[in-house]
């Protein structure tokens, strides 16, 4: 049995109410449904004829591109500095 312990925490995310149970923060998930709400909030008004579940598809999309880009930016980061070490 895991020691972790399970937080409830309850967001609202673009006009919906989500119970979120996890091990991070109850402050952290709330960071992170409102980045979601204001991307959904985002692509809708640049595109106001999708619906819902393209908008959470789209956003998907967006935020692992964005996070790719920063994984190999790190990745570039690191070889820099272990570089300047050696």
């Amino acid at each position: 049995m895991s020691d972790i312990k399970k937080v409830r925490t309850t967001v609202d995310i673009y006009g919906q109410q989500y119970v979120i149970v996890g091990s991070e923060s109850p402050t952290q998930i709330k960071l992170v449904a409102a980045m979601v709400d204001e991307k959904m909030r985002e692509i809708s008004s640049k595109n106001p004829t999708l619906d819902t579940s393209r908008i959470a598809v789209l956003t998907a999309v967006n935020a692992v591109n964005d996070y790719l880009k920063m994984k190999d930016r790190l990745e570039q980061l690191e070889k820099e500095l272990k570089k300047e070490k050696d």
